[in-house]
């Protein structure tokens, strides 16, 4: 194995990681001194509020635990979710392809550990203009899961594997 996909698997887990710890360092932030679950709102700019909200459900609130056993059913679900994950970035060779995995892993670890621990996810990040949201209340995992997801996608939309540049000889098309 080349030296280089293994420095970029090793910075795709510290990438992972370096996530995971901020987003718990927030939560534990909001949860603890700030005492946002007890204040309910803190306004830090006009558009910009910190707001406790406990999130019972996974992407766009959909799929709700309202049971016990659902609870632990999301966090099995998420978390062989990121195990996929997980083994997808240590096959993975390209940076920009492990960059977006990363982003992806840490978020939903910090999102699991929040289910696990506490039954729900602590959301807190609320931007607003008036009163449009154009996003639901989130968090610094949510948003890592996000911005790793649109990666990954603009990736494979929009850029063009190395491998594949050499043209295709007559000999080696399909049929002949």
């Amino acid at each position: 194995m080349s030296a280089i996909f293994t420095r970029n698997r090793i910075i795709g887990l510290s990438i992972a990681l370096g996530i995971f710890l901020v987003d718990q360092l927030v939560k534990w932030y909001v949860s603890g001194p700030l005492a946002l679950q007890q204040r309910g709102v803190v306004q830090v700019l006009p558009f910009f509020d910190l707001r406790w909200v406990e999130n019972y459900g996974v992407s766009l609130g959909m799929l709700q635990a309202t049971s016990e056993t659902m609870r632990w059913g999301l966090v099995i679900v998420t978390f062989l979710i990121a195990v996929a994950v997980t083994v997808w970035l240590m096959r993975e060779r390209v940076m920009g392809e492990i960059l977006g995995l990363s982003l992806i892993l840490g978020g939903a670890l910090g999102n699991i550990r929040d289910r696990y621990l506490y039954g729900y996810v602590i959301d807190y990040a609320d931007l607003h203009f008036g009163e449009w949201r154009p996003f639901l209340i989130f968090n610094i995992a949510d948003a890592a899961i996000s911005i790793g997801v649109v990666i990954i996608l603009l990736r494979a939309f929009f850029v063009k594997d190395s491998s594949d540049t050499s043209p295709i000889r007559a000999q080696d098309a399909p049929g002949n």
